[in-house]
C-alpha cells in the first residue's frame, strides 16, 4: 500500500541542504580568495563585495543545474523514471559509502575530491580579484565540484522532479540558499574579525565528520529514493 506523500518536507531539504553545505571545496576557495583580498591591502567592504560576488555566482551556477536536471528528469517516460531512481540510488549509496570510508581512512583509495589538476586551476583563479574574475571563479568552483560532491543535490533532484510544481520550485531555491549559507557566516565573520587560520583550522579538524554526516544522509536519501520508485511513497 502507498502512501501519499508531501515529502520532501522543508526538513528533509534543510538537513540535506545543510550538511551539503559544509562543502571543504568551495570554503577553501573562499577562504583562499578573501586572504588573498586582504593580504593586498583591500579593503572590507571592497571584500564583502567580492566574497558577495563569488557566492551568488556559485548560488546561480547551482540553481541552474538544479533546473536544469529537473527539467531534464520531467521529460523521462514515467516507466522509465521508476529504474532511474533505483539508478541513481544506487549511485547514492556508492557516494555514502565513500564518504563514510573517508572518516576512517581520509584521503585513501577512491574519494569524492576535486582531481588535482582542477585544484590546482582553483588556486591560480582565485589571486584575480577583479568582480569578473570573481564570479568566473564561483561558477568554475561549482561545475568543478558538482560531479564530486552534488549526490545529496542529486538525490533531492530527483526526488522533486517526481511532482514539480511552484513548492518544489521554491523548495530548491530555499535548498540552494541553505548550500551557500555557511560561506556567507564565514564572509561576515572575516569582516567582523575572525582569523583565516582558525577557520582553516576547523575545517581541518572537521573534515573526517563531515563526510560520515554526508555518507549517512546519502544512504537515507538513496532509501526514500527507493521507497518511491517502488510506489511505497507517492508525491502529489
Amino acid at each position: 500500500m502507498g502512501i501519499e506523500s508531501s515529502l520532501p518536507t522543508i526538513l528533509t531539504v534543510f538537513l540535506t541542504a545543510a550538511i551539503d553545505s559544509i562543502n571543504p571545496c568551495a570554503i577553501g576557495v573562499l577562504i583562499l580568495m578573501l586572504s588573498v583580498v586582504l593580504a593586498g591591502g583591500q579593503s572590507i567592504r571592497r571584500m564583502l563585495f567580492l566574497g558577495t560576488v563569488y557566492i551568488l555566482s556559485i548560488l546561480a551556477v547551482y540553481l541552474a543545474a538544479g533546473l536544469g536536471l529537473v527539467y531534464f528528469l520531467s521529460q523521462i517516460p514515467l516507466a522509465v523514471t521508476e529504474y532511474l531512481s533505483i539508478g541513481v540510488a544506487v549511485l547514492i549509496v556508492i557516494a555514502g559509502l565513500i564518504e563514510i570510508k573517508d572518516y576512517f581512512w581520509y584521503g585513501e583509495g577512491f574519494s569524492l575530491m576535486i582531481p588535482p589538476v582542477f585544484a590546482k586551476m582553483l588556486h591560480g583563479f582565485a589571486s584575480k580579484t577583479t568582480v569578473w574574475g570573481v564570479a568566473f571563479l564561483g561558477a568554475f568552483v561549482s561545475a568543478v565540484e558538482l560531479p564530486c560532491t552534488g549526490a545529496p543535490y542529486l538525490a533531492i533532484i530527483t526526488v522533486l522532479s517526481q511532482y514539480f510544481d511552484f513548492t518544489a520550485f521554491m523548495l530548491l531555491v530555499f535548498y540552494n540558499i541553505i548550500f551557500v549559507s555557511p560561506l556567507i557566516i564565514i564572509l561576515f565573520m572575516v569582516a567582523a574579525g575572525k582569523k583565516l587560520q582558525d577557520i582553516k583550522m576547523w575545517k581541518q579538524a572537521n573534515r573526517g565528520t563531515m563526510r560520515l554526516a554526508t555518507g549517512l544522509l546519502l544512504i537515507a536519501l538513496a532509501w526514500l529514493l527507493i521507497l518511491i520508485a517502488n510506489g511505497t511513497i507517492n508525491f502529489g
